[in-house]
C-alpha cells in the first residue's frame, strides 16, 4: 500500500485518462444508503474491496472529513496508518492506494473512513464501477454502461436481502 497526495491521485487518475466519475457525463449511477445498522459496514466495504477492484490496484481518496467531528476516530485512523510506516497527515496525503492483493486492507480504510463519517472515492484501475461514499451515509456507484451496475444491485440484494437506507 502507498499513500498519496492530492496532486498524486490526479496524476493517477490523469495517467489512465480519467477523471472522478461524478465530473463524467453520461455516466450511470446507482444510489444506495449506508446499512442501518453500523457493523454491516465491513460487509459492504468487503464487498466493494472485493469485487469492483477485480483484483487490481484501487484508489481510496478522501475528499471529505471535518463535517462529523464528534464521530472521528483519529487517534484510530493515524495508528492504523502508522502502522504502513507513513506519518503523514490525512490532509497531506489523503490518497491510499491498494494493489491487487490488499483487498483486505481497501476493506479495512474504507470502513473505517465511513464509520468516521468521512467521504470520498474508491477509483479501480478496472474502472468497470467506481464509487462515491458521502459523509451522508450514502454511496453512488458509477459506471460508463449501465449493465454494469446490474452486478452491484445483484450483490447487494444477497448480501443484504433486507435491504439497505433509503437515501
Amino acid at each position: 500500500m502507498r499513500f498519496y497526495t492530492q496532486e498524486e491521485c490526479e496524476k493517477w487518475l490523469a495517467d489512465r485518462g480519467r477523471s472522478k466519475p461524478n465530473e463524467v457525463p453520461d455516466g450511470h449511477v446507482k444510489r444506495v444508503g449506508y446499512p442501518p445498522e453500523p457493523y454491516r459496514l465491513l460487509v459492504l466495504a468487503q464487498w466493494i474491496a472485493e469485487t469492483l477492484s477485480y483484483k487490481q490496484p484501487a484508489l481510496l481518496w478522501i475528499t471529505e472529513w471535518g463535517i462529523w467531528p464528534s464521530s472521528e476516530n483519529w487517534h484510530l485512523y493515524y495508528k492504523v496508518r502508522q502502522t504502513y510506516f507513513d506519518m503523514r497527515l490525512l490532509h497531506e496525503a489523503p490518497g491510499h492506494l491498494f494493489l491487487k492483493h490488499e483487498a483486505e486492507d481497501l476493506a479495512s480504510f474504507l470502513q473505517m473512513a465511513m464509520l468516521n463519517g468521512w467521504g470520498g472515492y474508491v477509483l479501480t484501475s478496472a474502472d468497470y464501477v467506481n464509487a462515491f461514499f458521502s459523509h451522508d451515509e450514502y454511496i453512488d456507484f458509477y459506471a460508463k454502461h449501465e449493465t454494469n451496475l446490474t452486478p452491484v444491485d445483484e450483490a447487494l440484494a444477497t448480501k443484504f436481502p433486507a435491504g439497505l437506507a433509503k437515501s
